[in-house]
């Protein structure tokens, strides 16, 4: 008995190593992480919808995360970036400072893109200034940006392919977890499925808004410029109905930040042009207000968006998030919100009343994934079984 207890420690004092070395590789790696969970949970869905015509579950991820998640990422870093290099001559030195701080890369990509093609050809650069390029400080900062540019991409490259691998084995790795807890049934499963379904609910939803309102708000800017004199042109119009349809996720702020300064530089153009113009940029004002503001907030969002999680959390997590953690933050503050709503409904009522934790949670279950969808969506081993079958067929 003695040997065995010894033996007992000696394994658990094992698997404490290996867990504190997972949690120092996620540390380390954590951008990575939370960005293919993010992917993971927000083409979830949509990959089931491919599954079921392709019938490979392989080849389905593959194409989902290839024309899905891949476009999505590389344009929403470039938005961001087009926005921050227009914006830089009018933000102070200190803000520069703190966004250049949160997101590194805008750093060594400030001011990379200046000059242009024609100015190029019409004003050659001299034989010093081309040896600078190709030996001082000029190469440098080239290196840099490539640098930079190869990280983003490695970057995007290692969260789909994370995502992909979880869209491939989540039924295993189910059934493994399901395995390790004891049975389907047990707290710990229950407590794993309530996290799933609102991570999938919060994530799918959130990609789902963002691309529904990126849609409208790209038209709706587009539609100005089909209106308004060639003075009045918004400029960038894509980038900013993305950035649009990202800033409509917060619950509140909705468009506001994107679409009012785009108000504010359609009624300095007006005024520019004449006082007659500025009632027409207030008919513009009211008509933003209700396609990017109203109509959001009121119908597509409690539709689509975060339908099992209280939008104030939300509100909370997606504006500290960043400024807590970094521009990962915007994903991996909610992650935690959702492990800590979870555990106050699924196991902290029992653990504070001396009781047995019951994985049915009688409190707050409007709040959170209800028991009764999690058993819905809970596979069974002959269902997961089933599934491998037919995708190694």
């Amino acid at each position: 008995m003695t040997a065995l207890r010894r033996n007992d420690v000696f394994w658990w004092l094992y698997v404490v190593a290996l867990v504190a070395a997972a949690l120092y590789i996620a540390y380390s790696f954590v951008g990575i992480l939370v960005l293919g969970l993010f992917g993971y949970y927000a083409i979830r869905p949509i990959c089931t919808r491919f599954q079921t015509v392709i019938e490979s579950k392989s080849l389905a991820a593959a194409l989902t995360v290839s024309i899905v998640l891949v476009p999505v990422l590389v344009l929403s870093f470039y938005a961001g970036f087009r926005v921050f290099q227009q914006l830089e001559p009018l933000l102070g030195e200190r803000t520069v400072s703190m966004l250049t701080s949160q997101f590194p890369w805008l750093d060594a990509l400030q001011g990379s893109t200046g000059g242009d093609f024609t100015s190029l050809l019409q004003n050659p650069p001299s034989l010093e200034q081309v040896t600078n390029v190709l030996f001082g400080s000029a190469l440098q900062t080239g290196l840099d940006i490539v640098d930079v540019i190869l990280g983003a991409l490695l970057l995007v490259a290692l969260a789909a392919t994370l995502s992909y691998a979880l869209l491939v084995y989540d039924e295993a790795i189910a059934t493994a977890f399901a395995t390790l807890a004891g049975d389907r049934e047990t707290t710990v499963y229950s407590y794993a499925r309530a996290v799933d379904s609102d991570l999938e609910s919060i994530f799918f939803g959130n990609f789902l808004f963002i691309l529904v309102m990126s849609v409208i708000a790209t038209a709706t800017y587009a539609a100005t410029n089909l209106i308004v004199s060639p003075e009045m042109q918004i400029p960038m119009v894509f980038t900013l109905g993305v950035l649009t349809g990202v800033a409509s996720l917060i619950p509140l702020v909705v468009g506001k930040i994107i679409y009012l300064p785009v108000i504010g530089y359609l009624a300095v153009a007006a005024v520019q042009q004449g006082s007659g113009q500025l009632l027409f940029v207030g008919g513009l004002l009211a008509v933003y207000v209700f396609v990017l503001d109203i109509l959001p907030q009121s119908f597509l969002q409690p539709y689509i968006s975060g339908r099992q999680i209280n939008a104030i959390l939300l509100l909370f997590a997606y504006i500290l998030g960043p400024i807590l953690f970094g521009w990962y933050g915007f994903f991996f503050l909610p992650i935690v919100f959702v492990l800590i709503l979870e555990a106050t409904r699924i196991v902290l009522p029992a653990l504070l009343h001396g009781e047995a934790i019951d994985p049915d949670p009688d409190i707050a279950t409007e709040t959170g994934a209800k028991s009764e969808e999690i058993r819905e969506d809970t596979p069974t081993d002959e269902t997961a079984a089933e599934a491998d079958e037919a995708d190694s067929a």
